[in-house]
């Protein structure tokens, strides 16, 4: 090869790619008789989902989630906003004791500036200070260098919206259009997402003899009509497309601003004549949820545009108040049992593909065992570059991912590409930075070794 073609490859390796679709999961916390966040994150290694999205900073469970390879979202507590909005140093002071002690070994992507804020109690909260506290945290990331790797946006409810039907007619109430205008304005100068918790289930409970209910569940082939022509199959398409609508009714139509549902989930079991909270119900929404967070589809406004999409929840909470409903959103109970079957598996992850937090999980780390491998969600065309670097000008001995080797099946560039990393990763001493590969590596504790296929060890 080469050299000129030596240099790209290790440009390409070590360049932005491009973004694939993930799976990421709200993680709460109000229960008490939920796993340990140690335990947690060593379940979600072993899952499809790669990026976790939490309601504070809890120091557990960003201590937990260090070398994991899973992307965290931290948030500001709504009681914390006015805090933060008063100035740049009360949110640094916030970063500092916060988020610093963590990083880089933990992963975090992005700061969520309070949760629903602007639809919580409006009457003893001021808009203008979300904006404030948003602004601030942005100014300590461009201080601190961290601007490019950690993002700040805040996710709201459909309730910013005056209607969100017809999606192409949809604007942001009016009370709150100054301060949305500023909002949106912010994300687009910044790169950030605008976050959206969007809920067919209750669009449904709340009137179920105007809405079909496989609309609602994402699966209603007919379709329904917009004015402007779009037609929807499902109604979290219609919530997101009517958001698109609010952003461009402000004049940010020609300006770059992802949707990030940042939470949707259905609930197992609700109140004494919920007939839609059921575990079947809840099944056939969150598979086919998952399926759309990992279809790289967009909407029918914008059917190029991928939506990253945050499950509501990872558990039951048995803490939380609110109706029975608001308790059983979880996919796995406070034991770690599953409350309905739902794939979450992948190939290739660490611990073989386990999904209950009661088998093949350990309380930490065994042994100085370590192992670095690709990522589940990388893409294909970044890990064959990073494959052709470590078997070439990375110095990786690669005879066993050739056709004779006992490594080569599968014949798969995320299998051959975990390989060689690994075999990198181990020649340079495992420092983390040695599996980064610009985000496509994986630290992982459990042996990927199969069959006769051995991953070396240091």
């Amino acid at each position: 090869m080469a050299p000129l073609q030596l240099l790209l490859l290790f440009l390409l390796v070590l360049s932005p790619f491009q973004k694939v679709s993930s799976v990421g999961v709200n993680y709460g916390t109000l229960g008490n008789n939920l796993p340990s966040p140690k335990k947690v994150a060593q379940l979600l290694q072993s899952t499809l989902i790669d990026k976790v999205k939490i309601y504070d900073t809890n120091p557990d469970i960003l201590g937990a989630f260090s070398n994991t390879g899973i992307d965290l979202i931290v948030a500001v507590e709504n009681y914390h906003v006015a805090n933060i909005s008063s100035d740049v140093s009360a949110a640094d002071e916030w970063f500092a004791n916060r988020v610093v002690p963590f990083i880089p070994a933990t992963s975090i992507v992005a700061i969520a500036v309070g949760n629903e804020y602007l639809t919580t109690d409006p009457d003893h909260l001021r808009p203008n200070n979300l904006f404030k506290a948003m602004q601030n945290l942005h100014a300590v990331l461009v201080a601190r260098g961290l601007d490019r790797k950690i993002k700040v946006t805040t996710p709201h409810s459909m309730a910013v919206l005056a209607s969100s039907f017809p999606p192409s007619a949809s604007t942001f109430a009016t009370t709150l259009m100054p301060t949305m205008t500023s909002i949106v304005g912010f994300l687009a100068d910044t790169g950030a997402p605008f976050m959206v918790n969007a809920y067919p289930y209750f669009a449904y409970r709340d009137n179920p003899g105007s809405v079909n209910l496989q609309y609602a569940l994402l699966g209603n082939a007919t379709g329904v009509r917009d004015p402007m022509g779009y037609v929807y199959n499902n109604m979290l398409d219609a919530q997101i497309d009517a958001v698109r609508s609010a952003i461009n009714a402000l004049g940010y139509g020609n300006q770059t601003v992802q949707i990030t549902v940042s939470e949707s989930g259905w609930p197992s079991k609700g109140d004494p004549g919920d007939d839609a909270a059921t575990p079947d119900n809840a099944k056939t929404y969150n598979t086919r949820l998952i399926e759309r967070a990992q279809s790289n589809k967009g909407t029918p406004m914008k059917p190029k545009d991928n939506i990253e999409i945050f499950v509501f929840a990872l558990f039951n909470e048995n803490k939380k108040d609110g109706s029975v409903s608001e308790r059983n959103f979880g996919i796995f109970n406070g034991d770690g049992s599953k409350v309905y079957d739902v794939d979450l598996s992948c190939q290739f992850c660490s611990n073989g593909g386990t999904l209950e937090f009661s088998e093949k999980i350990s309380n930490g780390v065994r042994g100085p065992s370590v192992w670095c491998v690709a990522k589940p969600h990388s893409d294909e065309k970044v890990l064959q570059a990073v494959l052709d670097f470590c078997c070439g000008p990375g110095g990786v001995d690669c005879r066993e991912i050739y056709q004779s080797g006992d490594c080569f099946a599968p014949e798969k560039v995320h299998a051959h590409a975990s390989y060689a990393m690994n075999a990198y990763y181990q020649m340079h001493g495992r420092n983390y930075w040695n599996c980064d590969f610009k985000g496509t590596g994986l630290v992982t504790f459990s042996d990927p070794s199969y069959g006769k296929c051995r991953y070396s060890q240091q």
